[in-house]
């Protein structure tokens, strides 16, 4: 990663909750958290606003799209 990547003040990841619906076969994704990569490139800082109840927590790369 470049340092401009690992400055950013904008997350890499988001950090989603994933519920799976009895009924329909998919699942309902909720954003609970974002992480940011250290700057040597070996770990993450992880904030959470919430912890899921199961303990599952899905990390996903940031995208422009919301």
């Amino acid at each position: 990663m470049s340092n401009t990547e690992t400055n950013s003040k904008s997350p890499t990841h988001i950090a989603y909750a994933v519920r799976e619906a009895k009924d329909q076969g998919k699942g309902f994704w909720t954003r609970i958290g974002a992480a940011w990569p250290h700057q040597d490139g070996k770990g993450f800082n992880v904030q959470l606003d919430c912890v899921p109840l199961d303990g599952a927590i899905q990390l996903r790369l940031a995208s422009d799209k919301q």
